[in-house]
């Protein structure tokens, strides 16, 4: 059910909006035995994330409240790239988590700084090339990446777009199904973060760079960890061809020369579309987004407008 305002209203009978999730942010915190006096929302999207003003901790609360099994996975990644020294995001220690507050699911994460600030590309793919030398133990029972059914889902749910629109994606989606069944990877089959990108590198308040957003992680080829940036530099311009050259450096391998470069990049460019068609309803900006990204699909031009989101 959609509320008048535009949150939307889980089984706890909350909106997800700054105010509903503020009541279930001081519950949250009052189960954890956590002060949120003063706490500040850093945004509200699939995730309302907020930083607690009493200690350096990061609260966050998914927006869908059937997460609770990814969210225990992603915990439990945490607590093992912990133990085996891999710089990443941290959860709190001592607090049982994840929590069910209101019907939605939260965790509560170290913060990397008091500020954000990103690493750079350089720092991105060596933590890239440290992290895919990882066997991640059994017991976390990774899933494996299935990027045909994960967008079908997505096309599946997109109720704010047209009808002409969403045809236009699934006939496109059922095109590049077929051309990614034929793909023949070359690089080793295991541990991907899943959304690999500039975004998801932060710079610790000691310098170092840390790994973040730790709930997509799962068992794919690895060529899946560096098609946003490549694609972010060939098909966008927000990387510059020095940023990329340094990441190829850096990584050893430029996917741009596989031949399967071309349908890996639409595949992953439909899916970031498909995300967008998911946000229209939220913002006028979103759906101007969405439509300027879909004339792209449809002439071929005017990808190095798009906005990052």
């Amino acid at each position: 059910m959609i509320s008048g305002s535009g949150g939307e209203v889980h089984s706890g009978g909350t909106e997800f909006t700054a105010e509903g999730m503020e009541v279930v942010l001081r519950e949250a915190c009052e189960a954890a035995g956590l002060d949120s006096t003063g706490v500040e929302l850093l945004r509200l999207g699939s995730n309302a994330v907020y930083r607690l003003a009493s200690l350096p901790v990061i609260v966050r609360i998914a927006r869908d409240p059937a997460v609770l099994a990814e969210m225990e996975r992603a915990v439990g990644v945490a607590r093992w790239l912990e133990t085996v020294n891999f710089p990443a995001t941290r959860v709190l220690a001592g607090v049982a988590q994840p929590i069910a507050v209101r019907g939605l699911v939260v965790t509560f994460w170290e913060s990397v700084q008091e500020r954000e600030e990103y690493a750079t590309i350089g720092e991105l793919a060596d933590l890239l090339r440290r992290f895919h030398w990882l066997e991640e133990p059994e017991s976390l029972r990774l899933p494996y990446f299935d990027p045909l059914a994960k967008l079908s889902a997505s096309l599946d749910g997109l109720t704010d777009v047209s009808a002409e629109d969403r045809s236009f994606l699934e006939e496109r989606a059922a095109k590049l199904a077929k051309e990614y069944d034929r793909l023949d990877f070359v690089l080793p089959f295991g541990l991907i973060h899943g959304d690999a990108n500039i975004g998801n590198v932060l710079r610790h308040r000691d310098g170092h760079a840390v790994l973040i957003d730790l709930d997509g992680l799962a068992l794919a080829p690895r060529e899946w960890d560096l098609i946003l940036t490549a694609i972010y530099y060939d098909r966008y311009g927000w990387h510059t061809k020095t940023q990329y050259a340094e990441f190829v450096h850096r990584y050893g391998f430029d996917l741009m020369n596989w031949p399967g470069y071309e349908t890996l990049a639409d595949l992953r460019e439909l899916m970031m579309v498909a995300w967008i068609g998911h946000q229209v309803g939220t913002s006028e900006r979103f759906a101007a987004e969405f439509e300027r990204r879909m004339r792209s699909l449809r002439t071929g031009e005017g990808r190095d407008s798009w906005g990052a989101f």
